[in-house]
Parts: structure tokens; C-alpha cells; sequence
């Protein structure tokens, strides 16, 4: 394992795709309880229809897991012989729940607060992803140039998106009532340390009841 991190950093790996690879890596290596070195292509096929048939894994975190299990053979291990069965699983294209203007604002308005009020228009108004939103930072926003930053975004790559004139007065209502320090979303005012995006999926779920069921939609 200190091995693949090690690998995983030399190559410039960003943070969290480490931490996913990791432990894909140790999940694996609890289940077939042998050293990586013994095992062969069927075991790698087994664990592969394991994922999907026992846990029932979406196949997009399958497809990382397989991601993680090609680097460390073939990066880590040099064992090429075995990328041949570490297929990624076919995937279906689905077309995406699209919101109505109405419907976005009446999840907007089921929002508690300013502060989680705030985070929904970002969102919607920039299209910034959930942990670009938790990194987001005071001294990001550029009101001069209507420019919003994103550092070290997916990828790693920096980015700039239009800052919308219907939420430039949001984020100077929000900044006011919070006065965040650095972190623009800070999990809690007192440390300014910024939210995991994982502890945020409650929100989801929650605003996801306030939006009409498909079948009352017009068509």
C-alpha cells in the first residue's frame, strides 16, 4: 500500500482520487485475504462479479475500483499481463432529470436558511461541482470582473465561471449575515474549516422531497 501511494503522489494524483484508490485497493485486499502477488485472473474476475452481483455497487464505483486495481498491478506491480481482465463493466446512458425553472426555485425556496439558501443558487448559477463549492474560498469571487474562481478543480485544473448578476447580491447578503473569514461555506463559523463534501449528501435527499414527481410534470 505505501508502495502505490507513493506512486499515486510521485505522478501527481490529486488528494482525493489517492484516498478513493486506497482504499478500493484495501477493500480488495480484505476480501481475498492473500498477498497481491499470489493472485491470478480469476480472482480478479471474481471480485469484479462480486461487486456487482453480491454488493450491487453502482457501476461507476465499480469502474473506480477497477481503475484502482489497474494502477496497482500495472503501475505499481508491473503486471500487465492482467489488464486484459480488469475490464471496465458496460454502462448504460441514461438521459438526465432536467429541472423546470419553477421547480428550481422551489427548491431554492424549501432551502432553511441563508446559508444553505446561498448554496443552492451557487450551484445552479455556476454549475460548480460539490466539492468545489466546499473549497470555495472569500478571496475566489472577483465582483469587479463578475468572475468566480475555481481552483484545483476536477482534474486539478483551475477554472473561471460567470459570476451572474442575480447572484452577486445573494453572496453580499450571505457574506454579510455570515462574514466568512477564508472558506466562503465554512462547516462552522468558529473553526472556518471548510465542509465535506461527503457529509453534505443529506442535503440532497432533503431538498430531492420538495421536487414534484415525474408523472406531474406537463408533457
Amino acid at each position: 500500500m505505501q508502495r502505490m501511494r507513493e506512486e499515486l503522489i510521485r505522478r501527481n494524483y490529486a488528494g482525493t482520487t489517492i484516498h478513493s484508490y486506497l482504499k478500493a485497493v484495501e477493500h480488495f485486499q480484505q476480501h481475498v485475504n492473500r498477498p497481491f502477488e499470489e493472485l491470478g485472473a480469476d480472482d480478479i474476475r471474481s471480485y469484479h462479479a462480486y461487486l456487482l452481483k453480491k454488493r450491487k455497487l453502482a457501476v461507476n464505483t465499480v469502474v473506480l475500483n477497477i481503475c484502482a486495481l489497474r494502477f496497482l498491478y500495472i503501475k505499481v506491480l508491473k503486471r500487465r499481463d492482467m489488464k486484459e481482465d480488469l475490464l471496465y463493466p458496460k454502462q448504460r446512458l441514461r438521459l438526465p432529470v432536467i429541472l423546470s425553472p419553477a421547480e428550481v426555485a422551489q427548491l431554492i425556496a424549501g432551502a432553511s436558511n441563508l446559508y444553505h439558501r446561498t448554496m443552492l443558487m451557487t450551484l445552479y448559477s455556476t454549475g460548480l461541482r460539490r466539492a468545489e463549492l466546499c473549497r470555495l474560498k472569500v478571496s475566489d469571487i472577483d465582483s469587479k470582473r463578475m468572475m468566480l474562481r475555481v481552483v484545483q478543480g476536477k482534474g486539478g485544473i483551475d477554472r473561471e465561471v460567470p459570476l451572474g448578476k442575480k447572484l452577486l447580491p445573494v453572496l453580499r447578503e450571505y457574506y454579510r449575515w455570515m462574514r466568512p473569514r477564508r472558506i466562503f461555506f465554512p462547516a462552522q463559523w468558529t473553526t472556518g474549516a471548510p465542509i465535506n463534501p461527503s457529509r453534505r449528501r443529506w442535503s440532497g435527499r432533503r431538498f430531492a422531497k420538495l421536487r414534484p414527481a415525474p408523472e406531474s410534470r406537463n408533457t
